[in-house]
């Protein structure tokens, strides 16, 4: 299905998953993946796909239990291992071979998974978007409380004025942009309420698979050029833990987004232009 003329809404099947992701830009450009957040879908890279679909294949995937994608019939799936089998099986059906990564919080883990691991040789740039290898445990604990707790509503108007409320962290964004993240987050339940696009049991990735996001020995591993991008007021990425980042393993450049949490939108020229620079190099 077209959306528009840069954009298609595509389906593939992956490590036995049907995956749903949006691919932006010339088949032949070089290969830049976008991978969202814990709760979150591919959709809210539509303003920097766009912004690089001049440049590179961009291609931004909704998670099993996401968006458009399948959910799993078993919880233990929700968990890194098969996020990032899911991750090489579409990149290798995609054909691609070196490509840039761009994670946004589970996206970044991700993406620091496959960069020390399965696609060491493959990722050549690495955007850890408000994401590093030791979250601050007060921030997952904020994470667990709004994710594990849907809440339902009668229309999407009043699911917009939640995601405006909890996702204050991610800075400026325009009228039409929190419209988009709304209609791109609602699902309907049988009772004709609204309710988050999401899987309720994903959230059982933090009970069954605990040390998912302690990741300071597979980052020490990453060979990749890397470039963590940290909201200034952010939760999760403490100013601490990003200093850490710069003395170890790829020895990441640091970037703090003025006006932004727990994380970055990515859609204001200022944080396109961070882009631009690390993914031009």
């Amino acid at each position: 299905m077209t959306n528009s003329p840069t954009m298609t809404s595509e389906y593939l099947t992956c490590a036995g998953f049907d995956i749903h992701f949006t691919a932006w830009g010339e088949q032949d450009a070089p290969p830049l993946v976008m991978w969202h957040g814990l709760a979150r879908t591919g959709r809210d890279f539509d303003v920097a796909a766009a912004h690089f679909s001049g440049r590179f294949r961009v291609i931004c995937p909704d998670t099993i239990g996401r968006g458009l994608s399948q959910w799993a019939a078993d919880e233990l799936d929700y968990g890194l291992e098969t996020y990032a089998k899911i991750a090489v099986d579409l990149v290798d059906r995609l054909g691609f071979g070196e490509m840039r990564w761009l994670g946004t919080s589970m996206g970044g883990a991700m993406g620091i998974k496959l960069a020390a691991g399965s696609l060491k040789d493959r990722i050549t740039h690495l955007c850890l978007n408000d994401f590093g290898p030791e979250p601050a445990a007060t921030s997952v604990e904020r994470i667990i409380e709004y994710v594990g707790n849907p809440p339902e509503f009668d229309a999407v108007t009043e699911l917009e004025a939640y995601l405006r409320t909890i996702y204050t962290p991610y800075g400026f964004q325009t009228d039409a942009e929190w419209q988009r993240m709304a209609e791109t987050s609602a699902r309907r339940k049988d009772n004709g309420r609204i309710t988050v696009h999401y899987d309720p049991k994903m959230i059982r990735q933090l009970v069954n698979y605990p040390t998912d996001y302690l990741m300071w020995d597979a980052y020490d591993q990453v060979a990749a050029k890397t470039l963590l991008l940290r909201g200034a007021d952010s939760d999760l990425v403490t100013p601490e833990l990003a200093q850490d980042m710069t003395r170890r393993g790829p020895k990441a450049e640091v970037v703090e987004v003025s006006g932004c949490g727990h994380a970055p939108a990515l859609n204001v020229p200022t944080q396109l232009e961070i882009l631009d620079r690390f993914f031009a190099t």
